[in-house]
């Protein structure tokens, strides 16, 4: 509980420090002269608009979760998909409004400064921390019972930082696992944990042994209270649960899940399907009436058959929708086998719309009508769903969300003719990883690569 309020209070501080800092970039810029052609009327809107927007892409990109990640890591993911979604969001805002007539050296000399010292105040932050830590203020001695996975992982987690604030004094238990925990880390057996606390001053204990030990619990938290000790529970449940697990709260009651579902937040999903419905109605609008006429006539002038191929594919929870595509293949009856390299069927504008993954466009319409999303896991026949399911672990769980236009896989280069199961496996353990690290900004990434590889070319689309 400490240390939640602890973190709640240095992210309030590291929050308001991050609108003073846009402030003083936004009065640097000014005094250098880059906010001329801006009403001074509209700069204090303009302002409180860039630092809203900055906090909704920071929140996105957890830029205020710093004890998180490393100092490198902080700095250099956390603040570029923070710049790249502050600058999409911002773009947005500007061109439907078009309220706004700005210099064209002021965004990139704001987005500098706030860069700079945000990445200033980060670095001012780790030193700080580093140095109370090193000094060994707040210091706590602490003690294990139970050498179980549960209290193994919590002594690595105590031992993986150079100078922790945890100085770990042993496990306790009546019966170790050799294999889990060394025996030079084992200090006795539950009996013992009293007289050693007493002894040792211990500030902390956690327990960590599996459910079902009630009144040892019960025992143990007596003695704690009476002697000042704080008692953390951190049950043991086996092979059960993964390092990928999460907990969330209902009402007082903790919940834990098998892994990380950040789709399964319903704020986070209907960001996702808001930015959706904004991207493709953008991409249809914008793009459709120029490039779906030329490929249209393409197809129709290289062979006979209809423009759209049409064709169902398995989407979230397995649920069949028709999954739309430009035709690349002359007419056949053998669409459900996987194209392979120099296919026959494949015709020659079906070939560069493959390479080009432009044979795809047509299912911005299946994103609009929400059975699919920009990014995601691409979507599969069901005689793959079939064939996979029974040889691929988790082939089961990209299911669970809608499946989109392209994914972290394919521009990983997972993309095209799967001949082995272990490609289909990587494929699986890509769209499992989105899935447990969905961001906004992740989304947005994924789009740009997929850009870039059409720009490009991809060996394995054809």
């Amino acid at each position: 509980m400490e240390d939640k309020y602890y973190s709640r209070l240095i992210k309030m501080m590291v929050f308001i420090l991050d609108f003073y800092l846009i402030s003083l970039a936004f009065s640097l810029t000014k005094k250098l002269g880059f906010t001329s052609g801006i009403p001074t009327n509209q700069e204090t809107s303009f302002f409180v608009i860039f630092s809203l927007v900055w906090v909704i892409a920071g929140f996105l990109n957890e830029i205020y979760r710093i004890n998180k990640f490393s100092l490198i890591r902080s700095i250099s993911i956390s603040l570029f998909g923070t710049l790249l979604a502050h600058f999409c969001l911002l773009s947005i805002i500007l061109y439907t409004t078009k309220s706004y007539q700005l210099n064209v050296q002021f965004l990139p000399f704001v987005y500098l400064l706030t860069a700079a010292f945000f990445i200033g105040s980060r670095v001012v932050y780790k030193l700080t921390w580093k140095y109370f830590e090193f000094s060994g203020f707040d210091q706590r001695q602490v003690i294990i019972i139970g050498a179980t996975r549960s209290g193994r992982a919590l002594y690595n987690f105590f031992e993986s930082h150079d100078f922790s604030k945890y100085n770990f004094k042993g496990f306790f238990d009546d019966n170790p696992d050799p294999l889990l925990v060394h025996k030079e880390l084992v200090k006795g057996k539950i009996k013992d944990v009293t007289a050693f606390c007493l002894k040792e001053n211990i500030d902390e204990i956690y327990f960590a042994l599996p459910p079902g030990n009630d009144e040892l619990l019960k025992e143990i938290s007596k003695f704690a209270d009476d002697n000042f000790i704080y008692l953390r529970i951190t049950p043991d449940l086996g092979e059960a649960v993964t390092d990928k697990y999460n907990v969330f709260m209902l009402d007082s009651i903790p919940v834990l899940t098998t892994r990380r579902e950040p789709l399964g937040v319903t704020l986070n999903a209907w960001l996702k399907r808001g930015f959706d419905i904004v991207f493709s109605s953008l991409v249809i609008l914008l793009i459709f009436p120029i490039i779906v006429p030329i490929i249209a006539i393409a197809i129709k002038l290289d062979s006979p058959g209809p423009i759209i191929f049409k064709q169902l594919r398995q989407g979230k929870k397995n649920k069949l929708f028709e999954c739309y595509k430009f035709r690349t293949m002359y007419v056949n009856n053998n669409s459900e086998r996987q194209a392979t390299k120099d296919d026959p069927r494949v015709t020659k504008v079906g070939r560069f719309l493959r390479k080009s993954n432009l044979d795809e466009v047509p299912q911005f319409v299946n994103v609009l009508m929400g059975n699919m999303s920009v990014v995601g896991p691409r979507p599969h026949i069901s005689a793959q769903q079939e064939q996979y399911s029974k040889t691929i672990q988790k082939y089961k769980v990209r299911h669970f969300v809608t499946p989109g236009i392209t994914g972290y896989a394919q521009v990983n280069g997972f993309r095209g003719e799967t001949k082995e199961v272990g490609l289909m496996e990587k494929r699986v353990e890509y769209d499992v990883n989105y899935m447990e690290n969905w961001s906004l900004s992740l989304d947005i990434k994924i789009i740009f690569l997929t850009v870039w590889n059409m720009v490009n070319g991809e060996k394995s689309a054809y």
